[in-house]
């Protein structure tokens, strides 16, 4: 594959350059475009390519390389190990810290934000079923790669104060507690496996019918 066509100029406006150089050379390995066993271009034409420093070419490479896509090797060129990131290392849950250590490097990319009706987070409020619950939808995205798909509710007396502006931290109670003052106790956690629907594959870039871990959880503030 012609260099050229990879190294397209970047814009600063679309985020981090060297998550912009990571992202592009991501997906021509994972579209066979640099096939595994195919060495990249060296460090300093990749620099020069996509017109930015060797110092975020580098930080581009040990995202890959730290997602078991690229071999770095001494006085070498890195060389294509995988055509797909290894899956993140598993996260405990036992508490609200492990939480927040779960979306470390991560960001929360918004896909919705309305009233829906759902009478399962209804019950879990005490609300009528057929009331109407705020509703955040989105993914959680690990350097670029969908890591999970997030769907959050919120009692209408949370929910009634907030906007779509607010959440701005991947840590959504972060955000809570930041605009609203409230403050949370603990969260008790429910995992099952599930297998992946058409929607929630297309979300996650994953196989239809293949095993997907669900986490159910729910907040508590002081006062349980």
């Amino acid at each position: 594959m012609p260099f050229a066509r990879l190294a397209r100029p970047l814009d600063r406006a679309d985020g981090k350059l060297y998550r912009q150089v990571a992202a592009r050379l991501r997906a021509a390995i994972t579209e066979g475009r640099l096939p595994i066993g195919r060495e990249l271009p060296t460090e300093a034409r990749l620099a020069a390519g996509f017109g930015v420093s060797l110092i975020t070419v580098r930080h581009a490479l040990r995202e890959l390389e730290a997602d078991g896509m690229i071999e770095k090797r001494p006085a070498k060129p890195a060389m294509v190990a995988s055509a797909e990131p290894r899956p993140p290392a598993a996260r405990r849950l036992n508490s609200l810290d492990d939480i927040v250590a779960a979306t470390e490097g991560a960001a929360l990319e918004i896909a919705e934000w309305q009233k829906i009706h759902s009478p399962a987070a209804a019950r879990v409020f005490g609300l009528d079923p057929a009331t109407q619950i705020h509703c955040l939808r989105g993914r959680v995205l690990h350097r670029d790669v969908p890591m999970s798909d997030v769907t959050i509710f919120f009692p209408p007396a949370i929910g009634d104060r907030l906007t779509r502006r607010d959440f701005d931290d991947v840590v959504v109670f972060r955000s809570l507690q930041r605009r609203l003052g409230l403050r949370l106790s603990g969260a008790r956690v429910t995992v099952r496996a599930e297998l992946a629907d058409t929607t929630l594959a297309r979300h996650l870039n994953y196989t239809v019918g293949a095993a997907v871990l669900v986490s159910e959880i729910i907040y508590l503030d002081e006062n349980g």
